[in-house]
């Protein structure tokens, strides 16, 4: 079935056909939008970074000075640009930046190797990157790989203020390897400097809001990675629509901005939806529980959105205790699925601090930018990742086809609506296969993930359809057994895999993390499996169970299953 898709009455033409919506969307290039909001509110603090406060007016005159740059290296309408960056204001800069002036921001992870940073740049055609002064030894052997014509190095220290600019100097990047300035290579002061003689008409005022505007990188539905295509109207109605789902008002408000820029809900959630309603996104370079801690103790933010595995370090450290939490209007889960065990126990360590609101879980995909799902503000069931955003539209089909299942029935969760990507880079068979024209004459992003809609519109995430398990022709869900694992109070983390069985085609095995200051013996042991046969049928039982220290995780904190198989 599918949710509130008739009686709808505002037509929107989007770049699949007519989609009926709701909200106002601004029409207008993200920068452009995020400039309005600067004009109206210009002494209001945009960005926090590292105590030094970065006005609306002085965001916007960096945003046009290193648009001015960008197009004196050459760089114009619909050309990408790598930007590899942590949570600093120079990344802000280029977004909007290079949006100006008609360009694309790729968006990747600072941390990601040689090869991935050399695959990025082939699949998204770019031909300049910018990055910090720690990452330049990396891109020089990136230009081994293939060519990198400008690479412009920022710092850290450029945008704090002093006196912790000279200690970021002495202490942190005299450390790195002294990069040596050509025509390939810019420092950040330089190439800002290479701009000034540039005018306002390099800006594109009147850029087509259903064009390409932001590239990410993700796994898609075949675990592949690719470049996704992303237009200034899917990050606008992004932003208004998660505003409407707050069920709070995000103008001058403080969002704790750890969520990476290279990640769709770090960019859309915490970047570009609080700057495109007046709010102040407080940058988080980079994260570690007792810093991240005293951020909220001394910022006092309004809204924190991170990924279990943050909630999961909050609980389990003592660097907020006894802190006052009721300055939170808005706590939000993405990313991976939050558990029930931990849901419940994040709601409690938020009610013993004072906090008079609770998690709320979404779900979304980096097709749609980021979530287009959520728990609303005053319904939850548990297990549910709410109900979807306004103007987006979920069914549930039939894997493998665009039939719609009843209420309750499981099936690929399918969606549709204003910020469903333009496609993938280079990759037309996949777009084929994910953006389909249904019977309603609707094109539908499929996500190839399992999940249920309920009577009421309210979704449940099963996992990726990819990820199940058939063992003995039973279908086995690791995420489902995952929660259940987690429920037993000794155990703090867990994988479950399918693995090559001659008999069963696969048998069900589990990774187990146990908690900090739990003492592995067999008895323990022995409690967990009885635990799991208590909840489990018998045919989904963990047949080989393997105790570690840690599990490995992706970049953004989710366990990489995909390792362990």
């Amino acid at each position: 079935m599918h949710f509130n898709l008739e009686n709808v009455s505002t037509p929107w033409l989007g770049s699949y056909g007519e989609v009926p919506f709701h909200l106002e969307y601004s029409d207008k290039s993200m920068s452009v939008t995020v400039l309005e909001t600067a004009a109206a509110e210009p002494d209001f603090p945009a960005l926090s970074f590292m105590g030094r406060t970065i006005p609306y007016k002085e965001m916007a005159v960096e945003i046009d000075r290193v648009a001015k740059a960008f197009y004196s290296l050459g760089v114009r309408a619909g050309n990408r640009v790598l930007v590899c960056l942590p949570n600093v204001p120079q990344a802000i800069y280029c977004l909007y930046g290079l949006n100006r002036i008609g360009a694309v921001a790729s968006m990747v992870h600072p941390l990601s190797a040689v090869a991935e940073l050399a695959f990025y740049m082939d699949e998204a055609s770019c031909q300049i990157a910018v990055t910090l002064d720690q990452f330049y030894a990396k891109f020089q052997e990136v230009r081994a790989k293939r060519p990198v014509s400008k690479l412009i190095i920022a710092r850290v220290s450029e945008e704090l203020p002093f006196p912790l600019s000279i200690g970021q100097k002495l202490l942190t990047e005299r450390k790195f390897p002294k990069i040596v300035e050509n025509e390939g290579t810019i420092l950040w002061k330089n190439f800002i400097k290479g701009g000034e003689n540039a005018g306002s008409e390099c800006f594109v005022p009147d850029k087509d809001p259903l064009t390409e505007s932001v590239v990410l990188f993700s796994g898609g539905t075949t675990g592949v990675t690719k470049g996704i295509m992303l237009s200034d109207i899917n990050f606008n109605a992004l932003a208004r629509q998660t505003e409407a789902m707050c069920h709070e008002t995000v103008l001058h408000s403080k969002m704790l901005a750890a969520m990476p820029v290279f990640h769709g809900f770090g960019l859309g959630v915490c970047i570009h939806t609080v700057l495109v309603c007046g709010g102040t996104a407080i940058l988080v370079p980079r994260f570690n529980v007792k810093s991240y801690a005293k951020l909220i103790r001394t910022t006092k933010p309004n809204f924190i959105a991170g990924v279990p595995t943050l909630f999961e370090a909050i609980t389990r450290n003592k660097y907020l205790d006894g802190a006052d939490l009721s300055c939170l209007r808005g706590v939000f889960s993405g990313g991976d699925s939050l558990t029930i065990e931990l849901k419940r126990k994040f709601d409690k360590f938020l009610a013993e601090h004072k906090a008079t609101i609770r998690v709320r879980e979404g779900y979304g995909t980096t097709e749609c930018v980021t979530a287009s799902c959520l728990t609303p503000y005053n319904k939850e069931k548990e297990g549910s990742i709410g109900l979807p955003y306004p103007d987006t539209y979920y069914k549930i089909c039939k894997v493998g086809t665009t039939e719609e299942v009843p209420y309750g029935e499981e099936g690929e969760i399918c969606l549709t609506g204003p910020s469903m990507m333009l496609g993938y880079i280079n990759h037309e068979e996949e777009n084929a296969q994910t953006l389909r024209k249904h019977a309603d004459g609707h094109v539908w992003l499929h996500t190839g993930d399992l999940g249920v809609m309920d009577s009421e519109g309210f979704i449940f995430f099963r996992q990726r359809i990819k990820r199940m398990i058939v063992t003995s022709g039973y279908n086995v869900y690791p995420s489902q057994l995952e929660n259940i694992i987690e429920g037993h109070p000794a155990v703090q983390r867990s994988c479950v895999i399918g693995v090559p069985d001659q008999y069963k085609m696969q048998r069900v095995k589990a990774f187990i993390v146990l908690r900090d200051g739990v003492e592995d013996t067999p008895e323990l042991r022995e409690s967990i499996v009885a635990h799991c046969r208590e909840h489990i049928a018998k045919y989904a039982l963990p047949s080989e169970w393997e105790y570690r220290d840690s599990l490995p995780t992706t970049l953004v904190g989710k366990v990489a299953y995909t390792k362990l198989q």
